[in-house]
């Protein structure tokens, strides 16, 4: 219970990035990836800089704690979201989501070899038991050919969050949730910016803009940057890098909902399984259990 705040934030922050690949797709309609993601992170840290300033939010970093936060930047936003877009242009919103959750496998490897952070058989089997969930959306959707491009650079994506989770549990623990993602997306311009004019601004002038392509953008960046981002950080540093990248497994079920929503996209019964299975596996990775030892440990204290 003392961590419900943490699991309110960290289901907030999944709902809103499985409805964020739907709005990716409709800000691809008229800008590239790289355009789009710098726009977004333009968007974003003034938004957030307006924000935390108001609100006296953010705090002065020192230099020494800088590199972790530099670290991060580049892993995510930087190298993930310019995979997810490129991705995005190759793959389904629910094959790419379906492809990002398996963040929780690579999780507990990173967050055992940088971090030293435990982790148990429950961790493990919940994560196991979600990937089967994760499996029969893929299997329910075995017409759709998934791009062998599209799968790698979704799967750097994948790496790039994990090594983003991992340098933020460096992160100490006197910066809050708004000062950490504020200084993240503005180191994180240091490689947008250039990105940006090296690859798309000679073709500048060929865009079709679109203004739902272009409010598509802000929702992203309002919703799925700054908010989601906050929520994220504060999940992270409270419920550590393998617990709460075990949510990731709940994007794929929230995905197809949402494109069953917005699209009409059907939601058989295979799905609805899925997506219980899907839930069913996160909470077991949630549990704590005590060894036999332990219990007798406690019961002398």
């Amino acid at each position: 219970m003392k961590n419900t705040k943490a699991y309110i934030a960290i289901l907030v922050a999944m709902t809103i990035w499985s409805a964020s690949f739907i709005f990716t797709r409709i800000g691809l309609e008229s800008f590239p990836p790289v355009t789009l993601v710098t726009m977004r992170m333009v968007l974003a840290a003034i938004i957030l800089g307006i924000v935390g300033g108001i609100t006296k939010q953010i705090q002065r970093l020192d230099r020494k704690d800088a590199k972790f936060l530099l670290i991060a930047a580049f892993a995510e936003p930087f190298c993930y979201f310019v995979c997810e877009a490129y991705g995005l242009t190759l793959v389904s919103p629910t094959v790419a989501s379906v492809i990002l959750s398996t963040i929780p496998l690579f999780a507990p490897l990173f967050a055992f070899t940088l971090l030293r952070e435990r982790v148990t058989w429950s961790n493990m089997l919940g994560i196991i038991i979600s990937l089967v969930g994760v499996l029969m959306l893929v299997i329910e959707k075995e017409q759709i050919v998934v791009s062998p491009v599209g799968l790698l650079v979704l799967m750097l994506a994948v790496v790039a969050a994990v090594i983003y989770s991992s340098m933020l549990k460096k992160v100490p623990e006197k910066y809050n949730a708004t000062t950490i993602v504020f200084y993240v997306y503005l180191f994180s311009l240091l490689f947008f910016i250039p990105a940006f004019f090296i690859k798309d601004f000679p073709a500048i002038n060929q865009i079709d803009f679109q203004w739902r392509s272009f409010y598509a953008v802000l929702t992203l960046a309002i919703f799925a940057s700054v908010l989601s981002f906050v929520l994220f950080c504060y999940s992270v540093r409270k419920l550590g890098v393998t617990r709460a990248n075990a949510f990731c497994n709940i994007m794929p079920g929230c995905t197809a909902l949402f494109m069953w929503i917005l699209y009409g996209e059907t939601l058989p019964t295979i799905k609805i399984v899925a997506i219980i299975i899907v839930i069913i596996g996160l909470f077991i990775s949630q549990m704590q259990f005590k060894t036999k030892k332990a219990q007798r440990d406690n019961t002398m204290l």
